[in-house]
């Protein structure tokens, strides 16, 4: 789900999300245990810009380097020292059994999660009623819940990938917990919200996540929107 635009296809709908896997990332590593551990000018993949922001927030004189392929590749290149390290989502090593490689897991306060990650989704078309109740049968509404929520926070800050942008929504004690952040690439600005409580529901969610990303919005300003690269990885 994190890789899906916030604006479907007209006559689609995503009435289904499959039970969340964990959302946190994960640090690999054959050299050093923990982000913190990197020297000065270690060379760290991602092309993620979330990752890259949140990572140059810690330590501003790491090397960020462009790093894609397949999970199995991105591994072989780390064994390989083409680069120091690397991080990756822990769902999609779980899934594919290679727990193994993991170094160190993230919190999320340490590395705010990409909207989404971890989250299956189906859609169907509109006004298949048939489908639909094919699809309740599978869904998950905690998780389509969380979903909905960081899908508001980021459609209202323009649902594009200009700039990182991070959100977590998750149920603690039967309420809703929320937080949202917003960053230069070179991590050297960020913003972000301070946890926010609301009631546990899909309608509820979708406004809380949408006045998140508003604030934040309003917080930064345009000029922080303006100008920033474009890419195609929200992750």
């Amino acid at each position: 789900m994190k890789d899906v635009p916030t604006y479907l296809p007209e006559g689609t709908i995503l009435p289904c999300n499959l039970e969340r896997e964990d959302v946190r990332d994960a640090f690999l590593s054959a050299k050093y245990k923990s982000i913190e551990d990197l020297p000065d000018g270690a060379v760290v993949g991602s092309a993620s810009l979330r990752r890259q922001a949140q990572i140059l927030a810690i330590n501003p004189t790491l090397k960020l380097v462009n790093y894609r392929g397949n999970v199995q590749s991105r591994i072989r290149k780390l064994g390989e020292g083409v680069v120091d390290a690397t991080l990756l989502a822990y769902a999609g090593l779980r899934r594919l059994d290679l727990t193994e490689n993991i170094t160190a897991i993230l919190t999320e306060e340490a590395m705010l999660p990409a909207v989404a990650q971890g989250a299956i989704g189906i859609a169907c078309r509109t006004g298949d009623e048939k489908m639909m109740n094919y699809l309740a049968g599978l869904n998950h509404e905690d998780t389509r819940i969380a979903v909905a929520t960081e899908r508001a926070f980021l459609e209202a800050l323009d649902g594009s990938c200009r700039t990182p942008i991070a959100g977590y929504c998750r149920k603690v004690d039967g309420e809703m917990k929320f937080d949202g952040l917003v960053a230069k690439p070179d991590g050297s600005v960020t913003y972000r919200s301070e946890t926010v409580t609301g009631v546990w529901g899909h309608d509820e969610g979708v406004a809380l996540g949408r006045k998140v990303g508003l604030e934040l919005k309003e917080k930064a300003g345009e000029d922080f929107f303006a100008g920033l690269k474009v890419d195609n990885n929200w992750g």
